[in-house]
């Protein structure tokens, strides 16, 4: 059975097989360059939104592919494997600055350290590494954090989160609705976080973290 993370990894697939970002993919086909970004993948209360077999058809011919090669990249039998040995290290000063992700919440460019990855599916994740102390005790200064922007949101996630202001934090998610996001700080010298869904750049899932 296809799932919604199988079919959104092999659109990202076919973008960086012809050094496209997913927006980058989306114009080439005539469509609107938000209609793969991230945010468009679920809906404001976290439910999985399918892309049409329509958009899929388009970009198909505007990338001169066939179908089967497209079911190659939805099982993973294209670009080595399903996972990548490393990924991106970034720091959180950088996180916070503009041109290090791309309008869909992915990591954008190149020029990074990287450190070996667990078991991460998603060809987008990335490590995040502490600085400070206001994540304790939950997080340490020198702990890295696995980021999977493709996994989906559940109350009780630790997520990082960025604002549409630069600010990057690392939060507990309480609720997440159409109007409003509600995050627990792991550090209780902390307080809580309530912001406005447009006040949001993106929100992504810790998934792991070395310690």
């Amino acid at each position: 059975m296809l799932t919604h993370s199988q079919i959104w990894r092999a659109i990202d697939r076919l973008a960086q097989s012809k050094g496209l970002t997913a927006s980058g993919l989306a114009r080439r086909a005539g469509l609107d360059s938000t209609t793969f970004n991230r945010s468009k993948r679920t809906t404001r209360e976290g439910k999985p939104r399918w892309p049409s077999t329509e958009s899929i058809a388009k970009i198909l011919d505007a990338t001169g592919s066939t179908f089967a090669e497209f079911t190659a990249l939805v099982e993973d039998r294209a670009f080595g494997g399903p996972a990548p040995r490393t990924v991106p290290l970034i720091g959180f000063a950088q996180a916070g600055q503009a041109g290090y992700f791309d309008d869909a919440g992915y990591p954008a460019g190149g020029g990074w350290d990287e450190i070996r990855s667990p078991d991460v599916t998603d060809p987008h994740a990335y490590a995040l590494e502490v600085s400070g102390d206001s994540m304790q005790p939950v997080y340490r200064d020198g702990d890295r954090l696995i980021v999977s922007p493709e996994s989906t949101l559940r109350r009780g996630d630790r997520v990082v989160v960025r604002t549409r202001d630069g600010e990057v934090m690392v939060k507990e998610l309480l609720r997440l609705s159409e109007k409003r996001i509600e995050l627990r700080s792991l550090n209780p010298s902390h307080g809580d976080r309530s912001l406005e869904r447009e006040a949001v750049d993106w929100v992504a899932r810790v998934v792991w973290v070395s310690q």
